[in-house]
């Protein structure tokens, strides 16, 4: 019997059954023509929250964010400004160049999730027949690369003034807007207050399949809405998912401050490991994720390896009979997230595992561990090399 703990992403969970209840009995109608009732309840609710006038629903964060790139920058050859560690930038493979025409002008990201506002000013276009016309600031909270972090309300403060004074839209990419929510222990609209338009995903941490809704005002959702249709993303029959995003709300909300507290408890477990292979900052976990820094020589791809392998026979006593799934975030770090699958059981069990992991890693036996260990003779050194989903070499 192999015990799993899976913490590639908050999206991997699985819908509960008061969702899947939901969800079967949603009433329903064609959402492109506006019948569907129970997505109107959801985009309402949404906007309610965040205190605005109107919400869109859409498949997924990624094409929210586009659809508000699309929606603020009306004439191709625009420009935003962002983070260069954004996800926008970083992970939705350059869309709003690829598909709304929109040039991205990149501010430096620092460890706090933020970016230097003199900076950013310094990066808005005056007017002039050569130039891109600068007309949105995009900002990510919590921030991903950050490991989670909650951008200060007074950053946030200072972005609406920047916007301000130069005429420009903010929007905020709050894929895990509920995650800052519930560790400021404040209300949605205390962020939203500061941006034009917010895109909040509803299967981050909060457990529904599928969806993310775009929130601003009525005009600024009525452009959204025919772009949303253009991108394909016009899903008729939609209140069935959008049922899930209700209870999502209702129940997976008020419940993120376990997996915050569990995260807590996760990077705790590492630092008093005292591993030799690795360790975590317990005061950067601010929210749900993990984020398990290398020592030096030692490759995050192959502790993610030697983490997702369970070898046939091994005891679970010597944490080997456990199948821990993390996502690599280059070869210097790997990223955890807590989602509502982890159990403090799962914490226990993922230590175990990391105590094996670092005792064969200290004792040169790493790379005899790994499957199809007789293709290569140390883990840099393969004879037959691959790539794994996250591009990068095994």
């Amino acid at each position: 019997m192999v015990f799993v703990a899976d913490y590639r992403s908050d999206t991997i969970t699985k819908p509960c059954a008061d969702m899947r209840k939901a969800m079967m009995e949603a009433e329903v109608g064609d959402d492109v023509f506006g019948d569907d009732p129970t997505v109107k309840k959801l985009e309402e609710t949404v906007a309610a929250m965040l205190k605005k006038e109107a919400s869109l629903f859409v498949p997924s964060g990624t094409m929210s964010n586009l659809i508000a790139v699309m929606a603020h920058c009306q004439g191709r050859g625009e420009e935003a400004l962002l983070g260069d560690k954004s996800h926008i930038m970083i992970y939705e493979q350059g869309g709003i160049a690829q598909f709304a025409g929109v040039n991205p002008r990149t501010v430096a990201n620092k460890p706090d999730g933020t970016f230097d506002l003199e900076e950013a000013e310094s990066k808005i276009r005056m007017e002039d027949i050569h130039f891109p016309r600068t007309r949105l600031i995009l900002v990510e909270n919590t921030h991903n690369q950050a490991g989670g972090k909650i951008l200060p309300i007074e950053f946030l403060q200072k972005v609406r003034v920047l916007a301000d004074k130069h005429k420009l839209m903010a929007h905020l990419d709050g894929a895990r807007l509920w995650n800052a929510v519930v560790a400021m222990e404040t209300t949605p609209d205390t962020i939203a207050q500061y941006f034009d338009s917010i895109s909040v995903c509803l299967s981050k941490g909060l457990g529904a399949p599928v969806g993310s809704c775009l929130v601003g005002s009525r005009e600024f959702v009525e452009r959204g809405r025919r772009h949303r249709k253009a991108l394909g993303g016009g899903m008729r029959q939609s209140g069935i998912l959008a049922a899930a995003g209700l209870v999502a709300l209702e129940k997976g909300l008020p419940r993120l401050k376990i997996d915050h507290a569990n995260a807590k408890l996760l990077a705790k477990g590492i630092c008093d490991g005292k591993f030799s292979s690795y360790t975590c900052d317990v005061v950067s976990t601010e929210t749900n994720m993990v984020y398990l820094m290398m020592s030096t020589g030692v490759s995050a791809m192959l502790v993610y390896k030697i983490l997702d392998v369970v070898l046939e026979g091994e005891e679970e006593e010597l944490g080997q009979g456990i199948q821990v799934r993390v996502c690599p975030i280059n070869q210097a770090c790997i990223r955890m997230v807590v989602n509502l699958h982890i159990t403090p059981e799962s914490i226990e069990m993922t230590l175990k595992k990391l105590a094996f992991v670092d005792r064969l890693i200290v004792s040169g036996e790493a790379a005899n561990h790994l499957p199809n260990k007789e293709n290569y003779k140390t883990f840099s050194d393969i004879k037959n090399p691959k790539k794994d989903r996250w591009g990068a070499k095994l």
